[in-house]
């Protein structure tokens, strides 16, 4: 069978439309000619399927693409890229992709760190492209809202400012992130310390599983509904949407950001951060802390979001925190929305209609990881550190800190188990412009160098890592590029530092649910044939 480069399909029509020069792909031709016996389910709806003899396919490709690592000639490509408008091109994508031996990748704001969401090591995937499935529904009356996957969180909270200025969600910063990833993962933001995680104020969601079938949590029951809100939903199907809970806020909010530089007792008031900002400080104030280097020296970043005004955020400073010297002119009063966009380092004066804006301010390229913080990190231990990036010169640290709700939280009440007894989250972060494997070694080991550094100040055994800052270096799972059932011991590596304890429910649930290991990727929740999971 002959087929095009681009396809609409819709109940009025079975025939493919081909706009383009044709080819031969024998899985792909399997998969269309299913979606075809298939298209009276579609409800009258189009969709887009390119291959990549469309000529926008690679525009498309690239669109989502927020780490450039993964724009090169050289990373994988899909076999075609499959954009859905309604719940039943799902469906009929999961049951033809099985019946042809298809990886699904599903993409909802292209964040993934490591690329998960578009690349694969299967010489046969393809992207479920979920951008189109962005509605926000908001209702003020018992403070909620239904999200589609395909939503940004920029998006999400432009429409809950558009009904109140005193509900705001707690989620990321970054106002492109797309809401699948970033709530299956657990999310956070800096309402984390009086709200808890994304995840953590989650109500019911709406999920397409392996068989095909719609499910909300009462349908689905509540061990597939803790799996996917903290597990990573890519593993046990492919999630529609999520009902958040909203939350409170005053009608103005306080933000900060200051810099000090290593000449401005910079040691002492490092190691004072790590013991106020999650233990001394209430839980209405985040503070995170951004180290890096700058005309050779060390310097630091306070960011800061307080749900209250400067006064009362100023006279807590000088009591709990006067190491930092916060002066009434640092302190800048705004509504909530408006400290979306500050956080998201916006300039001021921007409108904030720039947050429903599907293009980052930023691309590069770019390496991740992450730690948890136990324990301060003796003065002497910051001095080493200190050295070691200014050598180092790219990488940079970021702390995002817990205690207040986080701490109150058991950690098997979601997948995210990094509750209480953690400082803070650590972020380790490298940018770069030139293109080519040479620099991205170049960048990843220096990253890594620190990484390995930090080695005796966090958590251990294991080390702890946040699956939302996807790493491929803490492990993979080889069995990812085919369809094997058997649960690895490679995975449990990877699996334990995201998920803790919890390792072994997710383990457990995966088996119930997706026991053939359709829904998989490098890292994803594998399955067992064993009673008891060893890890």
């Amino acid at each position: 069978m002959k087929t095009s480069g681009f396809a609409m399909f819709s109940v009025l029509s079975s025939l493919l439309v081909v706009v383009s020069v044709t080819t031969s792909y024998s899985a792909e031709d399997g998969f269309i000619k299913c979606i075809e016996n298939n298209s009276k389910l579609f409800n009258g709806v189009f969709f887009l399927l390119q291959t990549p003899l469309t000529p926008t396919f690679s525009s498309s490709l690239q669109t989502y693409i927020r780490n450039l690592r993964f724009s090169q000639s050289t990373a994988p490509k899909p076999t075609f890229i499959l954009t859905p408008s309604h719940v039943s091109h799902i469906q009929t994508s999961i049951i033809c992709a099985k019946s042809h031996g298809l990886q699904i990748k599903l993409r909802s704001g292209g964040h993934d760190f490591e690329g998960l969401s578009y690349v694969s090591d299967s010489p046969n995937f393809f992207i479920l492209d979920m951008f189109n499935l962005r509605s926000v529904n908001v209702t003020l009356q018992d403070e909620s809202a239904w999200v589609e996957a395909g939503a940004t969180l920029g998006e999400v909270f432009y429409a809950i400012a558009g009904k109140s200025n005193t509900h705001a969600f707690p989620a990321g910063v970054c106002p492109t992130v797309g809401v699948g990833g970033h709530v299956s993962g657990g999310g956070y933001g800096n309402l984390m310390r009086k709200y808890g995680l994304t995840v953590d104020n989650v109500v019911d969601a709406k999920i397409v599983d392996v068989k095909g079938r719609i499910l909300d949590r009462k349908s689905m029951g509540e061990d597939l509904f803790w799996a996917i809100t903290g597990g990573g939903g890519s593993s046990f199907g492919v999630v529609l949407s999520y009902k958040i809970k909203l939350v409170r806020v005053p009608n103005r909010v306080t933000v900060f950001s200051v810099f000090r530089t290593y000449d401005e007792n910079f040691t002492h008031l490092i190691h004072r951060y790590q013991k106020v900002s999650a233990d001394e400080l209430p839980e209405k104030l985040f503070i995170r802390l951004i180290l890096d280097v700058a005309n050779g020296k060390n310097r630091a970043r306070f960011v800061a979001l307080f749900l209250g005004n400067s006064e009362n955020l100023l006279s807590l400073m000088n009591r709990r925190f006067p190491e930092l010297g916060l002066k009434q002119k640092d302190c800048i009063k705004m509504r909530w929305i408006e400290s979306v966009l500050f956080w998201a380092d916006f300039p001021t004066g921007t409108p904030i209609t720039a947050l429903v804006s599907r293009v980052p301010q930023v691309l590069a390229h770019f390496k991740r990881k992450s730690d948890y913080l136990k324990k301060p990190i003796p003065k002497s231990g910051l001095e080493f550190i200190f050295k070691k990036m200014v050598e180092l010169k790219t990488p940079l640290l970021t702390f995002n800190p817990y205690g207040g709700r986080m701490a109150e939280i058991p950690p098997e009440a979601k997948p995210f188990p990094h509750r209480g007894g953690n400082i803070a989250k650590i972020q380790y972060a490298a940018n770069w412009d030139e293109k080519g494997i040479e620099a991205a070694n170049y960048y990843i080991n220096v990253t890594r160098m620190l990484y390995e550094y930090m080695t005796p100040y966090v958590s251990v055994n294991p080390r702890e890592a946040f699956l939302c800052y996807r790493d491929l270096d803490i492990g993979t799972n080889r069995n990812a590029a085919g369809n094997g059932t058997y649960y690895s011991e490679e995975a449990a590596v990877y699996g334990v530092k995201y998920f803790m304890d919890n390792f072994k429910r997710l383990v457990k649930i995966k088996t119930k649910v997706d026991p053939h290991n359709f829904f998989r990727d490098e890292q994803s929740i594998p399955v067992s044939q064993e009673d008891e999971i060893k890890i």
